[in-house]
């Protein structure tokens, strides 16, 4: 059912990348965009940079736990997470207290690809949260400790903690389009719709404690990423996401963002106490940001 799924959902990318397909191919002859495009890359003022914050909500995951040491092989059914700080109040003290990296920040860095800066190319880094939701009783299913799962399971701090919580961090490459809205163009005032479709990956640093066993990866500062596992962040897997919203030009070169994100993300592999995790996860995310063009 995931499979199908996931794959509805890039089905869903690619067709909403044909319309703009149909209409690169429909537009000047090659020599003209071979010239849009390298004028593009020359001319100054067409870079752009944001930093922002934002809210993540999470659809209801299964989470497989393999530990074969251990005898445990299980799944934690439809388990409930939020994101990290709880709330906008606890977002709000982390900044007023300089603490610019406690809530989830997001990073989006672009360059325009044609002179009416209408197409970009962008990186960005969503440093997201997840943490499953204590207090909850989820179904279970395998086998724990070379015995029958119980079937279900209160999910308290001590028999399992599962964090995401340094960064479920989705770091992927967006093709983005912005149309004009309201207001002179590229000037204080200047509203537009912008939206974006990108890919990439999840470099997530897992925080979990099973049946009292808990997951330790080595320290932050000497193995910081990305392939051993004892690193502080690991290539766990892979996401794709679309998003949409608005961009308004506070000044000519300052600009709010404010947009609705969703993204589909595939975990393998993720370290716990002598063995892995695996997980899918469905992500709703709302962003706003601050950005400056240079």
């Amino acid at each position: 059912m995931k499979t199908r799924i996931s794959k509805h959902f890039l089905a869903a990318v690619l067709v909403s990348l044909a319309p703009c397909a149909t209409v690169l191919a429909q537009g000047a002859p090659q020599d003209s965009t071979k010239e849009s495009f390298n004028r593009a890359l020359k001319d100054e003022g067409k870079w752009y940079f944001s930093w922002g914050y934002s809210r993540q909500q999470y659809a209801p995951s299964d989470i497989h736990v393999s530990q074969p040491e251990l005898g445990n092989d299980f799944t934690v059914h439809k388990a409930a997470a939020s994101d990290f700080p709880g709330s906008v109040s606890d977002t709000l003290n982390s900044l007023v207290n300089f603490d610019f990296t406690n809530p989830q920040e997001n990073i989006r860095i672009g360059k325009f690809m044609n002179p009416e800066k209408t197409f970009a190319i962008e990186f960005s880094l969503d440093h997201t949260k997840y943490n499953t939701d204590f207090g909850q009783t989820a179904s279970v299913s395998g086998t724990i400790n070379n015995q029958p799962a119980p079937g279900s399971m209160a999910l308290t701090p001590q028999n399992f903690t599962y964090a995401l919580h340094n960064g479920l961090n989705h770091v992927m490459v967006n093709a983005v389009w912005l149309k004009h809205l309201r207001g002179p163009e590229q000037q204080a005032g200047h509203l537009q719709l912008i939206s974006r479709v990108g890919a990439g990956i999840l470099l997530p640093h897992a925080d979990n404690t099973i049946f009292g066993k808990e997951n330790q990866v080595g320290p932050k500062n000497e193995n910081i990423c990305c392939f051993s596992s004892n690193d502080w962040w690991q290539l766990n897997g892979w996401t794709v996401g679309t998003e949409v919203g608005l961009r308004y030009r506070i000044y000519k070169s300052i600009y709010g963002e404010l947009t609705q994100k969703f993204a589909y993300g595939a975990l393998k592999g993720v370290p716990v106490y002598k063995g892995t995790a695996d997980q899918t996860i469905w992500m709703s995310e709302q962003v706003f940001s601050l950005g400056f063009l240079f």
